[in-house]
């Protein structure tokens, strides 16, 4: 038995179904289908379930890539306004927590419950629970089979993600289809992730297990000021996760525990002021309690400030404001928020998101070389090139 389709939308998270969405809209027949029985999982668990679906401060550098410029011309064809459209149209309240990060007020359901209303509204055929047994290319398209029936397309969207949190779902799928039609395909890596440590560094994570802070987090000349939480199985927190992206393994990142502040000319005055006053209480008013205490222990300072060596205050302003640290890894694609890598951009039209080599394949969303900052980027490029992608196939 043979169906035939315009376009086969392949990955119905956020930017498959975006781009069923925009083909749909066009006329086009469309038939999306997913591997996973509910639809929309990344969607509904992120944002801690309300959904950070963009940011008010997207642009190109809020992006890794190793082509800097290919998410431009995508950007600007459906910017983060347009989605904000969207989602008036469908009078779905929202707020903006802070960096620009906008938030469902109620639940992450709302925005799927939106896409599936659009799809419908579209005319999109949707399938859930199907595992694709073969994709070939045809003489004027694709042959997607499935569930032993062939279905026939002119356009062919891959839109399968990344590897990361694969409980609910990740999979390689999307990479092997590129590499079967001869794209190349970056190394990946998992992105906005924890960091892990050695024994010492752990054991000092458990015991502040639940503290969280504002820290100014940098790798080379790359650099977060967010929050930062330890954990007892190391450090988390926008800034770390942040960070994460950007680090190679091997190499230390520094973490200023206290970015508004000088720590060292903090406590010169503190010994001219108050040369009586214990040190680690002086160090309590600038970073937390517990972490004070751990911090003039490892520098073996106890006392009444005076009676301190301007050496040994340095030594311990340094471990506040320039801690270096050694990571020995992530905690991997489980705890992963996306993946870094994937099909090479100069492997697709950055204007339309076909392969080069293969008229009518289509490659959006996380799959591809292209990795969002923290805060509703990851999401944007979703929207954005699931757009695109439905203005063409």
């Amino acid at each position: 038995m043979i169906k035939n389709f315009n376009v086969i939308v392949v990955g119905a998270g956020a930017a498959g179904l975006m781009s069923a969405i925009e083909a749909g809209k066009r006329g086009r027949k469309v038939l999306l289908i997913d591997h996973a029985k509910k639809i929309g999982e990344k969607i509904r668990i992120s944002g801690g379930g309300r959904c950070n679906f963009t940011n008010l401060n997207t642009d190109a550098s809020k992006f890794i890539s190793q082509n800097s410029n290919f998410v431009i011309s995508a950007l600007n064809q459906y910017s983060h306004n347009d989605f904000i459209s969207l989602i008036e149209k469908h009078n779905i309240k929202f707020h903006e927590k802070k960096l620009g990060q906008l938030f469902c007020d109620e639940s992450a359901q709302q925005i799927i419950d939106m896409l599936l209303l659009e799809c419908e509204n579209a005319n999109v055929i949707l399938k859930k629970d199907i595992s694709i047994s073969e994709i070939d290319k045809l003489e004027n398209g694709y042959k997607v089979i499935f569930e032993g029936k062939q279905y026939l397309c002119e356009s062919l969207i891959i839109a399968t993600g990344g590897l990361s949190i694969p409980k609910i779902g990740a999979s390689k799928f999307g990479y092997e289809i590129a590499k079967k039609f001869n794209l190349n395909v970056l190394d990946t890596l998992p992105a906005l992730v924890p960091l892990t440590f050695n024994e010492k560094l752990l054991k000092m994570c458990k015991s502040l297990t639940g503290l969280s802070l504002e820290t100014r987090v940098s790798y080379n000349k790359i650099l977060f000021e967010e929050g930062m939480l330890f954990t007892h199985r190391g450090l988390s927190g926008p800034s770390i996760l942040q960070i994460s992206s950007y680090w190679k393994l091997g190499e230390k990142i520094k973490i200023n525990l206290s970015p508004k502040r000088d720590v060292f000319n903090f406590l010169k005055a503190k010994k001219t002021n108050s040369p009586k006053q214990d040190i680690t209480t002086i160090i309590s008013e600038i970073i937390p309690k517990r972490l004070s205490s751990i911090i003039c222990d490892q520098n073996f300072v106890k006392g009444n400030i005076s009676e301190l060596s301007n050496k040994a205050l340095i030594q311990l302003s340094n471990s506040i404001n320039y801690w270096a640290i050694n990571p020995t890894g992530t905690e991997g694609y489980r705890t992963a928020e996306v993946t870094l890598g994937g099909i090479d951009t100069n492997e697709i039209s950055s204007k339309t998101m076909m392969s080069k080599k293969n008229q009518g394949l289509y490659f959006i969303g996380e799959v591809m070389d292209v990795t969002g900052h923290l805060g509703g980027y990851n999401f944007q490029w979703a929207w954005s090139s699931g757009y695109v992608a439905g203005q063409y196939a």
